[in-house]
């Protein structure tokens, strides 16, 4: 008698496992690209397989945000507060660069996703940890935005991306009257890849800014010791 030949067993439907699939799907396609049926054809079920595990298309997207920040390094330990934030953001940076969708998800939330709220509440204890009062915390977290997630939003556009004729036609027409605007557009050389959502963001000039920004919170947070010192 022949022997039946089973067909693999796939893996069971699990939360992680639709999490999973839809980063996946979103990586390769966009964001604008993904919806539940197209998740399901991929995950080789029904569509109504997919809510048993996520309630709707905005707890799958809450759930996709969570695992890319699952994606970022633990804070390092013996280490002092200015290396310890520029690590951790560093590595946020580059969990968003492997998926270029995740920070227009993350801007267009009312509410932060639990993992974005341990992410904020580690990041703010370095700084306490560091010797930063809560007051100045609070302002420090305001200044650095949302490069604490790593990434930011850029002034001028990667000028690579605009067609020669059209970029032609502006240095042309909008030269002579905005001239300092348009030098630094054009003078700025940024590498393609290395764009986190939309405009300007290349590792030099995202660490340089960053690299600002500690120092400046490390004198504001020794002058605040000062103070303290002399009261």
């Amino acid at each position: 008698m022949a022997k039946q030949i089973e067909a693999p067993r796939r893996a069971p439907l699990s939360r992680g496992r639709v999490l999973r699939a839809a980063v996946a799907l979103a990586d390769v396609g966009g964001i604008e690209s993904l919806s539940m049926r197209k998740l399901a054809e991929d995950l080789g079920v029904v569509p109504m397989a997919l809510y048993k595990h996520v309630a709707n298309k905005e707890e799958l997207l809450d759930g996709m945000i969570d695992v890319v920040v699952g994606e970022i390094d633990p804070p390092a330990t013996g280490t002092e507060w200015k290396s310890a934030v520029r690590q951790r953001v560093l590595s946020a940076r580059q969990a968003l660069l492997r998926h270029p969708w995740a920070s227009f998800v993350i801007e267009s939330k009312k509410t932060p996703t639990p993992m974005v709220l341990e992410y904020m509440d580690s990041m703010i204890g370095l700084f306490r940890a560091g010797g930063f009062s809560v007051n100045l915390t609070h302002h420090v977290m305001h200044v650095i935005g949302s490069r604490v997630m790593g990434f930011t939003q850029e002034l001028f556009n990667d000028s690579r991306t605009v067609d020669p004729e059209v970029q032609a036609v502006m240095m042309r027409e909008l030269g002579p009257k905005f001239p300092n605007v348009l030098a630094i557009a054009m003078a700025a050389s940024h590498e393609g890849e290395s764009v986190v959502g939309q405009g300007c963001d290349d590792q030099f000039e995202f660490e340089f800014a960053l690299d600002l920004l500690l120092d400046g919170f490390e004198r504001l947070r020794q002058e605040e010791r000062a103070r303290e010192t002399a009261s």
